[in-house]
């Protein structure tokens, strides 16, 4: 019923930046926000960046200053650019939304399948 299609990983220097795009698409009503979470490996899930409808914007301590969430979620997309990247942030980077699919009244919360971010020299 929704898909997340992220793009935009890939291999960068340490300072280096990247910018990942997600898109939503399929049988959505509205959403609420939108955002990016990561996972190293042998590390649990956690939030990097997120965004609502209204622009609220919310920030890891580990990635304030050096990325930015963006785009717009009334357009059911959303970008996040990272600058100053270190090997600290290599990780898997998943694309969530959370949102209403049509004939239901509820918010549930959907994960792209993730993009590969390695940061290394």
């Amino acid at each position: 019923q929704v898909q997340l299609v992220e793009s935009g990983g890939g291999l960068v220097q340490p300072g280096g930046s990247l910018t990942l795009s997600c898109a939503a698409s399929g049988r959505i009503f509205a959403i609420d926000a939108m955002g990016w979470y990561r996972q190293a490996p042998g590390k649990e899930r956690e939030l990097v960046a997120t965004m609502t409808g209204s622009g609220h914007t919310n920030y890891a301590d580990s990635v304030k200053g050096r990325f930015t969430v963006s785009g717009g979620v009334a357009k059911n997309t959303v970008f996040l650019r990272m600058s100053s990247l270190k090997p600290e942030d290599t990780a898997v980077y998943l694309c969530n939304a959370r949102l209403v699919v049509y004939d239901t009244s509820s918010y549930s919360s959907y994960w792209g399948q993730g993009t590969q971010v390695t940061v290394s020299s």
